[in-house]
């Protein structure tokens, strides 16, 4: 299992950007697919997107396509979630996952489906 680290969550007004990263360690992390996902106060964590190993192919909540790109880096050992047209709706903590079993072009939305956990990045979109 890899080892996985949020950065780039912070406070944002309505309307604009972030840009979230993944670092993972581990040799075999361009073999995982992986997801993001956010839990906001009071509420169960929810599925935003996911990513294959390859990003052959992804998978959006309806509640951010088109506003969300999820994407990787496989030589940076990176997936990042660049975030635009923040609503206030969005402000979460957001965690990164990793699916160590490989499975070619599919992406699970569901979050049993991920064997590795980042420690979550607060975001705040504030009105």
């Amino acid at each position: 299992q890899a080892q996985l680290e949020e950065s780039g969550g912070g406070l944002v007004q309505a309307g604009g950007s972030l840009r979230l990263s993944c670092a993972a360690s581990g040799r075999t992390f361009s073999t995982y697919a992986m997801g993001w996902f956010r839990q906001a106060p009071g509420k169960e964590r929810n599925f935003v997107a996911a990513i294959n190993w390859n990003g052959g192919n992804t998978a959006y909540a309806d509640s951010v396509k088109g506003r969300f790109t999820i994407s990787r880096d496989n030589a940076k050992n990176t997936v990042y979630l660049q975030m635009n047209s923040l609503k206030p709706e969005d402000t979460a903590v957001y965690y990164c996952a990793g699916d160590s079993r490989f499975r070619g072009l599919i992406v699970s939305r569901n979050d049993q489906s991920y064997d590795s956990w980042g420690q979550g990045t607060q975001v705040t979109v504030s009105s």
